[in-house]
């Protein structure tokens, strides 16, 4: 094994994502409004510029495919506004931390492997470098310790797109089968599976949407995940 991707929220980070977005929304909302945004126009707007990430073919970056729906929706002035919106993940966007728990075996894996192995942060890409960056310090695990960090100014797909783990792989001259998924998303980080990534499902937050059968993954929390690594030689 070469090289070993993370997720980060529910993986890295805990939390339940529902609790999470309302927290990130209602912040967002508040900080943005002496800017003229109506808070349900602004969270409409942020939802349906997600959507064009999630579906981007990668004929342009996900920053570009949400800038252009943003404009729009908002008028191109509103491109001009962007400075406000990374003015908020400097600063108010830390207090969604509230939402989120804390799993001090993230940090103590993470570094763990960090000397011995190649390692990628393959959160979705719908967030700005700031908002990844921040999210990782929240989680206690150092942005330093990976190799490559997937933003939305530096990537073309998304989750669930098998494309979106094909192309990591083509840009850092690795094999797919050479690599692991570590995951809490059985639709999103199992797509690794079919470009020939392994998977290990993180299950203490486990989103399983579909209601797949875990059973054949490796899987389970932090005490699984080191016993799965010690196995595979990751870890001594």
């Amino acid at each position: 094994m070469k090289a070993v991707f993370f997720d980060m929220d529910g993986t890295l980070l805990p939390m339940d994502t529902e609790a999470f977005t309302r927290e990130y929304f209602s912040r967002l909302t508040r900080a943005l409004a002496p800017r003229g945004y109506e808070p349900k126009a602004l969270t409409d707007g942020i939802w349906k510029g997600t959507a064009a990430m999630i579906g981007n073919d990668g004929s342009r970056t996900n920053e570009e495919a949400f800038r252009e729906v943003f404009a729009s929706i908002f008028g191109a002035q509103a491109l001009n506004d962007m400075p406000y919106f990374d003015a908020f993940y400097r600063g108010e966007f830390s207090g969604a931390r509230c939402a989120c728990g804390y799993a001090p075996e993230a940090g103590a894996f993470v570094d763990a492997l960090a000397a011995r192995i190649r390692l990628v942060l393959a959160t979705n890409p719908v967030f700005p470098m700031i908002a990844q960056e921040a999210r990782l310090n929240w989680a206690g695990v150092s942005p330093e310790r990976f190799e490559r960090i997937t933003s939305y100014e530096n990537s073309r797909f998304c989750k669930p797109n098998p494309a979106y783990f094909s192309a990591l792989c083509e840009e850092l001259e690795l094999d797919p089968r050479d690599c692991l998924m570590v995951g809490n998303d059985t639709e999103e980080d199992g797509a690794a599976e079919k470009v020939g990534m392994r998977v290990f499902f993180l299950t203490p937050c486990l989103i399983n949407r579909k209601n797949i059968d875990i059973s054949r993954y490796p899987h389970g929390g932090y005490e699984e995940l080191f016993a799965y690594a010690r196995e595979a030689r990751l870890l001594d």
